[in-house]
């Protein structure tokens, strides 16, 4: 990989994450802003999650079937520019539902294929552990770019400069998915029953489950964290930095990936990420104090990052060859799609139904539930020396 495309793929990720960074903690309250209720929010920012049980496996299958993953991003780029922009015209429900719907399909299939190409031309280079968590860091430093931006602006100026903002990132990222490039992906012809072979080893569907138990976890957390810290007294600005905190410890991972990866199993990795999660999401429940919440955010190094990172490295032992764009996909689908959209709207009924730290406590009791999942995968069985 060239330093220039190793800067397209930094560019993208850094462009991908700042929207995430405008999405998450403002999204909400965009919408609240709009005189929507605490339910119709969560139905709302639960698009993000319940368009990633279906588009990235369509989108997954359609890369592997033409083996044409750059073209695809650019053209769900520049699609969902063009939705994005459909925001201004907007007044109803009804109108956002169908909205956030549309896009976030759109939007669903750039970070499956964006991983899965980049992780192909640094398995060709065998420079994984080397260079990915430098590369992904910059998803890392666009969120917090963002957060930090769009939460001085809108305290500021007003939460009403959300669709301007939201337009300059789509366009932007849209003009870099012309600079990216991956090596040739190899036309090897799927056989027939391989994927299905693949899904019926039973280390493949506990990782998968703790996938989704720990995207269970967090979508209490991406939904309703900003609305926590606002009903806690907290400002814009000051909740733009809450989640700033988190996404820095990210890079502060991302940076220093190859020396865990290097050294310790994915498998060990993701079972200290789930051990931290109860850890994490506690704290935030029960002891809701700024020293302790600055503290729970730094742990997001260990509950985002490791996980991912140790993730994205095990897909790879079982999803090679043309499996590598659905294998990225399958774990968006059930994590993020049916982990996320099912947490989320849990999260959201706990929120109504009982007081706002218990969609901490469920949170903290599904990372235990991945972490015993994950204990299911059989040893690996090392060489003699």
């Amino acid at each position: 990989m060239t330093p220039l495309v190793r800067w397209a793929f930094g560019s993208f990720f850094f462009l991908y994450f700042a929207y995430v960074g405008l999405v998450s903690p403002y999204a909400s309250l965009f919408f609240l802003d709009r005189g929507f209720t605490v339910i119709e929010i969560a139905v709302l920012m639960s698009m993000l999650q319940i368009t990633r049980i279906v588009g990235p496996f369509s989108w997954g299958w359609l890369s592997d079937y033409l083996s044409n993953r750059i073209g695809i991003i650019r053209f769900c780029a520049c699609l969902a520019a063009l939705v994005f922009t459909t925001i201004y015209f907007l007044h109803s429900y009804i109108a956002f539902f169908i909205w956030m719907f549309v896009l976030h399909t759109i939007l669903s299939s750039l970070m499956p294929l964006g991983e899965s190409a980049t992780v192909h031309a640094l398995f060709k280079d065998n420079s994984f552990d080397k260079r990915y968590g430098r590369l992904r860091l910059w998803g890392s430093i666009g969120f917090i770019a963002m957060v930090l931006f769009a939460g001085e602006l809108f305290q500021r100026e007003g939460i009403e400069l959300y669709p301007l903002v939201g337009t300059c990132v789509f366009i932007a990222l849209a003009v870099v998915t012309f600079l990216l490039h991956e090596p040739k992906i190899e036309r090897r012809k799927l056989v027939k029953g391989e994927l299905f072979t693949v899904l019926l080893n039973p280390d493949v569907r506990w990782f998968l489950l703790s996938g989704f138990f720990m995207q269970f976890a967090h979508a209490a957390f991406y939904v309703f964290y900003s609305l926590y810290l606002s009903n806690l007294g907290y400002d814009k600005l000051q909740i733009g930095l809450f989640w700033a905190l988190g996404v820095a410890a990210e890079v502060v991972f991302f940076y220093f990936q190859s020396k865990v990866l290097s050294r310790l199993d994915p498998e060990v990795v993701l079972q200290a990420s789930f051990g931290i999660g109860v850890i994490r999401f506690a704290l935030m429940a029960f002891f809701p104090f700024t020293s302790v919440l600055i503290f729970a955010q730094v742990m997001h190094a260990g509950t985002f990052a490791a996980h991912h990172s140790a993730a994205t490295k095990l897909l790879q032992r079982w999803f090679t060859g043309p499996l590598q764009a659905r294998g990225q996909a399958l774990m968006a689908t059930v994590s993020y799609g049916f982990g996320g959209t099912l947490g989320g709207l849990f999260a959201g009924w706990i929120w109504e139904a009982t007081q706002p730290r218990d969609v901490f406590v469920v949170s903290a009791f599904a990372c235990g539930l991945a972490g015993m999942a994950i204990q299911k995968l059989r040893p690996r069985r090392y060489p003699a020396r």
